[in-house]
């Protein structure tokens, strides 16, 4: 499966910002935390790398809460970063959009690095080379707030998933079908148990790494590079 496919359909980029803030429990308050956990170390005018940033939905939310930073979001659907542009609306001057993967991130250093809804979809190797390529654009000590699919240790990934799939769906309640969806879902997404997360992070040379959220069959930890 093409994981990058489903964000070059014209359907899904069209009800993207409307659709995925009923997928992730406390969505809003999410994107909130993670501005302030940025913030908490970040200067007045932080440089913020934001990975994964098609949609515009998280460089939105940290634009209009601090004013003075500026963001390099990177992104690799053409058709997700044109989404973004139309979200920031008059924001995207604090924005620069790249089209690419981590590799055609700007050097940097950053003060911080935000990677929301996106790690699930890398392999573990390919997650691996990911975060430490982040961290070399960081520097020292700079915060990573990082948010995705992560099954709880000893945790039932399918189960997990389709209680998700279950908390998005406003119109029923139908576990037999969650189930299935949960069960094509985990077929194609590398979905890693929260433990190995985490020691991702500290393989890559993170330290200080703290869960600071958890929504079903969502985790989210922040680091320091």
């Amino acid at each position: 499966m093409d994981l990058l496919s489903p964000f070059t359909d014209p359907a899904m980029v069209a009800h993207y910002a409307e659709s995925t803030p009923r997928r992730v429990p406390g969505f809003a308050d999410l994107q909130r935390m993670a501005m302030l956990l940025l913030a908490e170390h970040a200067p007045e005018a932080a440089d913020i790398l934001v990975l994964g940033a098609g949609g515009g939905l998280e460089l939105k939310a940290f634009a209009e809460a601090q004013p003075r930073w500026r963001f390099v979001g990177v992104d690799p659907a053409a058709a997700m970063l044109d989404l973004a542009r139309d979200v920031l609306g008059a924001r995207v001057a604090q924005v620069q959009l790249v089209q690419g993967l981590i590799d055609d991130a700007p050097p940097g250093p950053y003060d911080g690095a935000a990677c929301l809804l996106t790690l699930h979809f890398l392999p573990k190797a390919e997650r691996l080379r990911t975060l430490q390529e982040l961290r070399r654009r960081m520097a020292p000590g700079a915060p990573l707030v990082a948010a995705h699919h992560s099954s709880p240790q000893n945790g039932d990934v399918r189960r997990w998933l389709a209680r998700s799939i279950v908390f998005a769906n406003r119109e029923g309640i139908d576990f037999v079908q969650a189930s299935a969806s949960a069960a094509a879902m985990a077929q194609h997404l590398p979905i890693l148990p929260a433990e190995e997360d985490e020691a991702l992070l500290a393989e890559a040379g993170f330290s200080d790494i703290a869960l600071f959220y958890a929504g079903f069959s969502f985790r989210g930890w922040v680091a320091a590079a």
